[in-house]
């Protein structure tokens, strides 16, 4: 792996060369990824890793993934994942079938005998912030293991800046290699969507990449090119791949943020906001946002802070991405309140049943990540409501609802809605539009999410953007 690494020789991305680059067959590092002789190494299996494994994988790469959870890697053995992403068990089992998936338990071994090195753990704390001990933590290991001509890739959402100030640094100083000059560090952003994110990769998204140097460049958009068939942006600055990646999410939060506040002023007003929102949308150049009861998952709600807490640092104000979030993370109380206003019961508080129908943070899927539900419980407990169930038919168990706020959980939607005073309808789950019917006692329901907006029911019914007066 010593050999010199030939160079594209295109100029950079910008916004008069703004065509992907489409994969060359014919490169050296396509057929040494295809005959084996470059592996890919994938730290961390977890939402993002274990997609990235898989896409390498049915590419036809040999693929080595290591991660410090035992329980991963035994898994990841025997072909299994704990992320519930259609296609990655089947794609684990090719790899493990045709030995082209090897599990490694020492991440320092894992960079000796691999090319291309993905760095995927997780960056989030637990109040939303960036912790990057786990990046450091693999480029440390990393860096011990770098050869010459190696490139590095780092893929989570991270704060710009991360990759040339915290990353670079940590390498050089393990490997005692020169970045540009003896490997090669790029940052592709992860783009994926929970429950398609093999189709996000492989088909959907052109993939981002931004390299330390011109060589970073070319070398990262050669590898990558063999993933996304749509091709690939190459960006001038690294720190600009970065931003760009948390600016998706930015522009994502204020827009939800304008429909929570237009849905909250339609029930003012005495106005129907879906009504207004399926006609403004068919104006190609108008695309409200859904509101809903709270923004939920490692991203969207998570990518804001990120920005904010940078622009802070540089003495600048993000006024309007501060209040998008001030608006979205009130959606839960807002909706309880307003929920609470459906109970008519005389009983005590603490002695009224409350059910919620979901913990993932959308619809379709498990990931309970940063859900809104959370939330909801929260504000519940404040008002002493504190008999409270959780119903949903994908999440089987959730840890931290069950052992840190004691709330019990359940897939059984009877068990859930008996004797039930209130349910509240937080995810978006396609199954609640059947399970309604089942709503037999005609228990009075609270719609955080506009699910049951254009459906009829018996029972007494409250939908987040319409008027009840």
């Amino acid at each position: 792996m010593s050999e010199n690494i030939p160079y594209l020789h295109r100029s950079a991305y910008s916004p008069q060369n703004n065509i992907p680059i489409k994969l060359d067959q014919k490169s050296e590092i396509y057929k040494k990824i295809k005959s084996g002789n470059y592996k890919i190494a994938i730290y961390g299996l977890g939402h993002v890793g274990s997609p990235l494994a898989s896409v390498w994988i049915r590419s036809g790469a040999s693929v080595i993934g290591t991660d410090k959870s035992q329980k991963v890697l035994e898994n990841a053995r025997i072909g299994i994942t704990y992320i519930p992403e259609p296609g990655v068990n089947e794609a684990f089992y090719l790899g493990l079938n045709e030995k082209r998936f090897f599990i490694y338990e020492d991440p320092v071994k894992t960079s000796s005998d691999s090319f291309l090195k993905m760095i995927c753990v997780p960056v989030l704390a637990p109040d939303g912030s960036a912790d990057l001990s786990a990046v450091i933590n693999v480029a440390i290991s990393i860096g011990k293991g770098l050869k010459k001509n190696d490139v590095v890739s780092l893929n989570p959402s991270v704060p710009p800046g991360t990759t040339e100030e915290v990353i670079v640094p940590v390498l050089e100083k393990e490997s005692g290699l020169k970045v540009e000059e003896d490997f090669y560090v790029i940052y592709n952003p992860e783009r994926i969507f929970v429950g398609r994110a093999i189709a996000d990769i492989e088909e959907r998204y052109p993939g981002i990449v931004s390299g330390f140097g011109r060589k970073s460049l070319d070398v990262g958009t050669q590898l990558l090119s063999i993933i996304y068939k749509k091709g690939i942006i190459q960006m001038t600055k690294i720190k600009t791949a970065e931003a760009e990646k948390l600016f998706e999410g930015v522009y994502r939060d204020v827009n939800i943020a304008l429909a929570n506040e237009l849905a909250k002023y339609s029930e003012k007003l005495g106005i129907d906001f879906w009504e207004i929102r399926n006609a403004a949308n068919s104006q190609p150049f108008c695309h409200i946002h859904q509101p809903g009861i709270g923004v939920g998952g490692a991203c969207i709600p998570v990518y804001p802070q990120f920005i904010i807490n940078s622009a802070d640092k540089l003495g600048f104000d993000c006024v309007i991405t501060k209040l998008a979030r001030k608006i979205n993370n009130g959606m839960p109380k807002y909706c309880v309140e307003d929920a609470l206003k459906m109970i008519s019961s005389i009983k005590p508080s603490n002695e009224l049943k409350i059910t919620l129908l979901g913990l993932s943070f959308r619809g379709g899927v498990s990931d309970t990540r940063l859900s809104p539900t959370y939330d909801v419980i929260n504000e519940l407990k404040k008002m002493n409501y504190t008999n409270i169930i959780v119903h949903d038919p994908l999440v089987k168990s959730d840890n931290y609802l069950e052992n840190k706020l004691k709330i019990k959980l359940t897939s059984d939607f009877k068990i859930a809605t008996e004797n039930s005073d209130l349910l509240i309808l937080i995810t978006d789950h396609k199954e609640y539009l059947d399970l309604m019917g089942n709503n037999k006692k005609n228990t009075p329901l609270y719609d955080g999410r506009g699910l049951l907006k254009f459906n009829s029911y018996e029972f007494p019914i409250r939908i987040l953007g319409k008027s009840y007066f």
